[in-house]
């Protein structure tokens, strides 16, 4: 039940994850201009993301341009392009893959492999997030840098924009959803194989089955809890009085007991002898 409960957080953790990728791909909203020193007219933000770059204006004109070229982008772009796309691609089927293997599915029901399927599409849940983590990062350390430099004019300063905010969040969650999975597969291999896990953290093998019996190597033996007999006196003071009691009983009902078990004797016929000759 717990893997059941840990797997069905994970893949949902990591879905979030994918869909927060997703739209940080898609909006320009990756770096914003700063409004610092002489450049404080708000009348006019500029936006950049990894297709496009846009222009907001303070009378709600909204335009968008996008990159007319693709080789004669610079190289961090087109790698961080190629990243969060794989990293699309690689969620998209450990969605796939992870909808099959949990066990709230019905898909491969009573099959031993659905376990391992589930850890893959955990794995591969953990490749996006890397992949996509690796590009936001690598972003959010030139922004900084840039901002700091004094070479660079004020005007041509950018800040953090919300798009990298949320595919920093969505990668933690995808690689945190399928770290969630693989260790439910863990767990729920070593529950197949018949282990437990006692107070002391170590595995042993569990032999115990239903009904309450010890399985040995060749035979059953029904295990009975040890009941407290009502028979025995507790009183110490008419411990001698049963004891007397027991004797008494004990040596009254000896000779019937000797009685009943000495045997009939088998009287001989009157026309043979002994010798058995007539």
């Amino acid at each position: 039940m717990a893997a059941a409960a840990m797997e069905v957080m994970g893949f949902l953790m990591a879905f979030i994850g994918m869909i927060g990728n997703l739209v940080a791909t898609l909006l320009p909203y990756w770096e914003t201009s700063a409004h610092i020193g002489s450049n404080i007219v708000t009348a006019v933000v500029n936006m950049k993301g990894l297709w496009m770059q846009c222009v907001y204006q303070s009378t709600g004109n909204f335009q968008c341009e996008t990159y007319n070229t693709i080789l004669g982008l610079r190289t961090d772009l087109q790698a961080a392009r190629a990243m969060m796309v794989i990293s699309l691609l690689l969620s998209v089927m450990a969605c796939v893959v992870s909808s099959v293997g949990i066990q709230c599915t019905v898909c491969m029901d009573g099959s031993s492999v659905k376990a391992k399927v589930a850890g893959a599409g955990g794995c591969l849940f953990l490749t996006a997030g890397l992949l996509s983590l690796i590009p936001v990062s690598w972003k959010i350390h030139e922004v900084i840098q840039t901002f700091y430099q004094y070479s660079v004019p004020e005007s041509l300063k950018f800040e953090i924009g919300d798009c990298l905010y949320v595919g920093l969040a969505s990668s933690l969650m995808s690689i945190l959803g399928g770290g969630l999975l693989s260790v439910s597969c863990c767990d729920d291999l070593e529950v197949r194989r018949g282990f437990r896990r006692h107070a002391g953290g170590y595995p042993y093998p569990d032999h115990t089955g239903t009904g309450g019996m010890v399985h040995g190597g060749s035979h059953s033996v029904p295990y009975r809890p040890a009941t407290l007999q009502t028979g025995i006196n507790l009183n110490p003071t008419n411990k001698n009085q049963t004891l007397a009691s027991q004797v008494s009983t004990s040596s009254h009902s000896t000779p019937a007991v000797h009685s009943s078990r000495k045997p009939a004797r088998r009287n001989a016929p009157a026309s043979y002898d002994v010798t058995g000759y007539v």
